[in-house]
């Protein structure tokens, strides 16, 4: 999986765009990525737009633990978190958002970008 990360100034939050297979190595990385530039920049909103992805891989156990390598990297509960899923890997990304909510992690999917991004600025 591939990512490139923007800041968009004027509203303060990073938007995340994806292309590739998004796999548990890579996702990590990006996560990485995205908490790095948000501390160095002072930013807790991000949008990942994951409509380029090809596909995704993983199996259900690494998407459940997937919240504690987040906090284990040092993502923080402060940040909030809009993802855009393609309508064939919403089952897969809807699931990771359950499994944030109920470990407190202020993430949300969403099918339409503006829909994301009202949320992710509400």
């Amino acid at each position: 999986m591939e990512w490139e990360i923007k800041i968009i100034e004027g509203n303060r939050y990073l938007e995340v765009t994806t292309a590739g297979v998004a796999d548990k190595d890579r996702s990590l990385q990006m996560a990485k990525a995205i908490k790095d530039t948000m501390r160095q920049n002072r930013i807790t909103r991000a949008l990942i737009d994951h409509r380029g992805l090809s596909g995704v891989s993983g199996e259900i156990v690494d998407i459940y633990n997937r919240p504690k390598l987040l906090r284990f990297i040092g993502l923080i509960l402060r940040i909030r978190i809009a993802e855009v899923v393609k309508a064939e890997h919403t089952d897969h990304f809807k699931f990771f958002e359950t499994v944030c909510f109920n470990q407190g992690i202020q993430l949300s999917v969403f099918r339409k970008k503006d829909d994301a991004i009202t949320w992710l600025l509400g």
